[in-house]
């Protein structure tokens, strides 16, 4: 997470996995996995580590995995996992704390990397994965396609959660470039409201973001089984390739 972490990362870090249902499947994992070993098998470093949910199961594949982490309480979580202990984890908003070593995939997920609320934040990100990128190393993302946000098919969703449900609204600024989910969820302790903002960006504008980092663009996928990214996609994947 970033410096001024989102409150359900610190509050509801108990209950993060169970109320926000991951869009992490095995294919987030294998395309992750098999861009790792295109580009020298790892270390990996992961931007808000979180839970572990990505984190673990790369490790599970014989991966090296690091991750930046500006929660404390969800690096508990992450510890309190079967192999979480073996998954160094660097306290900081990962848009800009340093770390030791360079790496061989650098990877921000789950909309994560829009959390960073303004441009600047974003640029700051790119510019630090790149410095903790060998030569011919990957940093990927993902990223709603902001038309497919304004659409009124993907403005409400119903999550089923354990004991409970969540309802998500999604509210788009933008004038402000921005958006926020409003999480209603409803479980055996009553009813609760959890709101999280990002600041979206165009495939346009991270490229350009990227070139000033020093990155070029080597694909757009998609989703996360590597299908072809057209205009009818709802949102990508980005590889970014350090050349120097």
């Amino acid at each position: 997470m970033a410096d001024q972490d989102p409150y359900y990362a610190t509050a509801f870090a108990a209950r993060y996995d169970d109320w926000f249902p991951s869009y992490v499947t095995d294919s987030t994992v294998d395309l992750l996995a098999g861009l790792a070993g295109a580009a020298g098998g790892g270390p990996l470093l992961e931007l808000g580590s979180g839970t572990g949910r990505i984190a673990l199961p790369l490790a599970a594949r014989g991966l090296e995995v690091h991750g930046i982490e500006g929660a404390p309480e969800m690096t508990d979580r992450l510890r309190a996992k079967p192999g979480g202990r073996s998954v160094p984890v660097t306290a900081g908003d990962f848009s800009h704390v340093p770390v030791d070593g360079t790496f061989a995939l650098v990877y921000v997920v789950n909309g994560t990397f829009f959390e960073l609320p303004t441009q600047h934040a974003q640029v700051r990100c790119f510019a630090n994965a790149a410095d903790r990128l060998r030569p011919g190393g990957l940093f990927v993302l993902d990223a709603h396609v902001p038309e497919a946000l304004a659409d009124p098919g993907a403005a409400v969703a119903t999550l089923p959660i354990p004991g409970g449900v969540t309802v998500r609204t999604r509210r788009v600024n933008r004038a402000a470039q921005q958006y926020t989910s409003d999480y209603l969820i409803v479980d055996g302790d009553g009813v609760h409201h959890v709101p999280v903002s990002f600041r979206y960006a165009h495939a346009g504008e991270l490229d350009l973001m990227a070139g000033m980092a020093g990155l070029r663009l080597r694909d757009r996928f998609g989703d996360w089984k590597g299908g072809a990214y057209t205009s009818a996609s709802s949102y990508h994947v980005s590889v970014y390739e350090r050349t120097a």
